[in-house]
């Protein structure tokens, strides 16, 4: 007879093989490479001997039963651990795969935030700037469905471009406008309200006309030049001519003010216009969108401080096959007038997904598809062109309800910075830090969400220098258990040259023990984990997360916390608990690249 309690044999059977066939019976613990323990009953000799009285077999068959019977209770444990065996890594530090730009994370303000122009001013809130200000350095979008719906209408006395009075402006003080406390709180709670209304213009696809003065484009480029971002600003393209050209007196007339007041930034124009046709029955080709970029293009020449500013285009949706020639024809026309190519993803639809969906690896793996696409498309018709996603988060229309703002949200948002990095995308933008939907980085409150704290740890520790880590198992861990390596962020002054910064992400509900190669043994690790604030499945779907099993959450309304890591031992391996992620800097990798 011949048994185990190991995961894959049932332990009815082990009973039964224990008290019906018991001869000379020996119990052997195995151990496996995790100190995980099963148990195997094996007849001495590997044959049963015959018992020699029923008494004998009686008082034998006791003893078996109580030495068993603790064993079966174990089996649940022991099943666990073995799962949790360790899985090793291989890593690759002598040369560099991919290298990124340094601006790699970035963030969008949603132009919805400008529909009513009051909304601007939560931009002066002091919280929010303290927020912005640990994403740097980073670009900072302005953009979205709704820019290609506003338009620019002064209200001051007329301006000119000579006018250098702009240190009077709120652009250029970054104390002048912060926004009073009580008036801030006044505007989260209309804000709350506010965006429920653009969601459900999102909803029906209706889009109204909406108008902005000089005193939102303060306010904006206040933002941004006070928290450290660069600004690039998205023009409205659905101002068109009889003949379905671009009509670029609106956008001639806003860069004019910004140019009189000195406000440095870039500029994009039109958003998503694959989907013209269905948000304003306008239909515009690649050919034609080219002409236009090559239009705006010839204005910024033009300008004294927009000459060497950057252009970004043409922000379409991610390649669908009813529209993969716009994208193709847009660079056969303008892709000199371009300093990057943008494009936009989404991993599923905000209304019919799921909690699954979010850590399901099939979902994930679908960036990789896209990507490949749009890079073969910009490869062949513009080589060397950089390529950005130029809008992205988890889920299109306004995001998930209960899971983009939740926890779960990290696994997407995490391996979409880990594969982008690794595939060649220069920069990705994301949608949005504060705007309408449920995809943001803070909330209506201005209280920052688990993607927020995730996104600070990655400025903080992953530097733009992309290496090459593999999982070495191939089990069906492999599959639940994604792995990133790059150098560590050189300016983060407490980590020294050579240092590394792998992140991982467990998928599975079970704990996940790395074991890195012999050569960094004798390195210390640094371990950034990051867990719901609540356990199990459900608690995917909180609101908060926790740091080495610390809250994460202001310290003030103007402090953040100080994001601690936990040294481990040299040798030690890296345990990863179920349906988490974290960031691992090895200390003392000597990288020679990093």
């Amino acid at each position: 007879c011949r048994t185990s309690l190991l995961p894959e044999t049932s332990a009815r059977s082990a009973e039964s093989c224990a008290f019906n066939r018991f001869g000379d019976v020996s119990f052997s613990l195995v151990l496996g490479r995790s100190s995980a323990a099963g148990v195997r009953l094996t007849h001495a000799m590997g044959q049963p001997r015959r018992s020699r009285s029923a008494g004998a077999f009686a008082a034998f068959r006791l003893l078996a039963a109580l030495f068993f019977c603790p064993l079966r209770a174990q089996a649940g444990p022991a099943r666990a651990e073995a799962r949790a065996e360790a899985v090793s890594l291989e890593l690759d530090v002598s040369r560099v795969h991919n290298k990124v730009s340094e601006m790699f994370l970035s963030v969008a303000v949603d132009a919805d935030l400008m529909a009513q122009e009051k909304f601007m001013y939560l931009l002066g809130s002091p919280k929010l700037r303290i927020l912005a200000k640990a994403l740097t350095p980073a670009f900072l979008r302005f953009g979205g469905t709704e820019q290609d719906f506003m338009q620019f209408r002064p209200q001051r006395e007329p301006f000119s471009p000579n006018d250098h009075s702009s240190l009077h402006y709120p652009g250029h003080s970054c104390d002048k406008f912060e926004l009073p406390p009580l008036l801030e709180q006044r505007l989260k709670q209309e804000w709350a309200l506010q965006a429920s209304v653009l969601q459900q213009e999102e909803l029906l696809g209706k889009f109204d006309i909406k108008y902005f003065s000089e005193s939102a484009v303060d306010l904006l480029y206040a933002f941004a030049n006070c928290s450290g971002l660069d600004l690039i600003f998205g023009l409205n393209a659905l101002l068109r001519s009889p003949d379905n050209v671009w009509d670029s007196q609106n956008a001639e007339l806003l860069m004019n003010y910004c140019e009189s007041r000195q406000y440095i930034m870039s500029w994009e124009l039109g958003n998503e216009p694959n989907s013209y046709e269905k948000k304003a029955g306008i239909r515009v080709d690649g050919y034609q969108l080219g002409q236009d970029f090559l239009h705006l293009h010839k204005i910024l020449q033009k300008s004294r401080i927009y000459s060497s500013s950057g252009l970004y285009g043409p922000d379409v949706s991610q390649p669908r096959n009813h529209r993969k020639d716009l994208l193709t024809g847009f660079l056969e026309t303008a892709s000199n007038a371009i300093d990057a190519c943008t494009w936009h993803h989404y991993y599923v639809n905000g209304r019919d997904t799921s909690l699954e969906d979010f850590k399901d690896p099939e979902v994930l793996d679908t960036l990789a598809v896209k990507t490949n696409e749009v890079l073969e498309t910009v490869r062949s018709v513009s080589p060397g062109k950089r390529v950005w996603l130029g809008e992205t988060s988890s889920a299109y229309g306004g995001g998930a309800l209960g899971l983009s703002d939740t926890f779960v949200a990290g696994f997407m948002w995490l391996d979409k910075l880990g594969l982008a990095a690794k595939l060649g995308l220069d920069v990705v933008i994301r949608q949005v830090l504060i705007g309408s939907g449920t995809y943001h980085l803070v909330d209506d409150d201005l209280d920052p969400l688990p993607d927020y704290w995730l996104s600070v740890l990655y400025k903080r520790l992953v530097g733009p220098e992309v290496l090459k880590v593999e999982v070495a198992s191939v089990s069906k861990q492999k599959r639940l258990l994604r792995v990133y390596l790059h150098c560590t962020n050189r300016k983060s002054s407490s980590y020294r040259q050579g240092s590394v910064t792998l992140f991982a992400l467990n998928l599975s509900k079970n704990q996940a023990t790395l074991s890195l190669p012999a050569l960094f043994s004798n390195s210390t690790v640094e371990a950034y984990v990051l867990q719901s604030a609540e356990p199990g499945v459900d608690g995917l779907q909180s609101r908060a997360a926790r740091l080495n099993g610390v809250l994460l959450k202001m310290v003030d309304e103007q402090t953040l916390p100080p994001l601690q890591g936990t040294d481990l031992r040299p040798g030690e391996h890296l345990k990863l608990p179920g349906l988490s992620f974290a960031f691992y800097v090895v200390k003392q990798a000597r990288a020679p690249v990093c």
